[in-house]
């Protein structure tokens, strides 16, 4: 959506609404409403399709005051509504055809997903906990293998002593690499480096995490899933990348 400001009462005059405003401008409009939204949000959602400023003959965005509305109608249904980025997307499109569609509510027995996060496969439901036996069987390992991988910290079950759906996942990944020879210590760097994005995603998160207003923090949440949407999607890039390089 290319947006151009139209003329002032047909005198060539500016009005409140032609104004072009740079993303620092949109920054200071936008934060008193949502404190924790950085240029890098913005520039986020602009890459995703949900807005489309101008551009300067030198590069730089200027944007709308309706580029500023719908950003906010955006950064409203994350926060309030809890909406991955393709139903919002629908919803201020169809607002900026003039045809409002009411906001699908979750059910409250229906879990929510606060954003899209690409293709992070979860093999087993999120409440799922199985035994030291069921891990075994659903992986196809040997019990030396998986006492290897908690060895390696790849693997660690809880405080009861059962594994969770993520747990599970990351188990049955382990042993499908394990077919190709890779072993625990070859994945060593691929855990560093995973605790290594983690701990980037807490830096950002954590000011949020701390603020006094609970949609805020709730909002912090959904800000980690991007973020670990992101990396992942960055990860795969990079390393296909690589293998184009020295194997192609």
């Amino acid at each position: 959506m290319l947006l151009t400001p139209s003329g002032g009462a047909g005198n060539g005059t500016a009005t409140a609404d032609d104004r072009l405003l740079s993303i620092g401008a949109v920054l200071n409009e936008l934060r008193e409403e949502f404190p924790e939204v950085t240029i890098s949000k913005i520039r986020f959602l602009e890459a995703e399709g949900l807005v489309e400023p101008q551009r300067t003959p030198s590069g730089y965005r200027k944007f709308t005051v309706r580029d500023v509305e719908r950003l906010g109608h955006v950064l409203r249904m994350q926060r309030d509504h809890y909406l991955p980025l393709k139903v919002i997307r629908e919803h201020v499109d169809a607002l900026d055809r003039g045809e409002p569609l009411p906001l699908p509510v979750p059910s409250s027995g229906e879990s929510r997903e606060l954003i899209e996060v690409g293709p992070v496969e979860r093999e087993a439901p999120p409440a799922l906990r199985i035994g030291r036996d069921e891990l075994l069987a659903a992986t196809g390992a040997e019990p030396g293998e998986l006492a290897q991988w908690e060895a390696y910290g790849l693997v660690e079950a809880g405080t009861d002593g059962d594994y969770d759906a993520e747990t599970v996942n990351i188990a049955k990944i382990v042993a499908d690499l394990g077919r190709f020879g890779l072993e625990p210590r070859h994945l060593r760097a691929m855990k560093a480096a995973a605790e290594r994005e983690a701990g980037l995603v807490e830096q950002v998160v954590a000011p949020l995490r701390r603020h006094r207003n609970p949609q805020t923090r709730t909002h912090a949440e959904a800000t980690a899933r991007e973020l670990a949407a992101l990396s992942v999607r960055l990860h795969a890039a990079l390393v296909q990348s690589a293998l184009r390089v020295r194997l192609f």
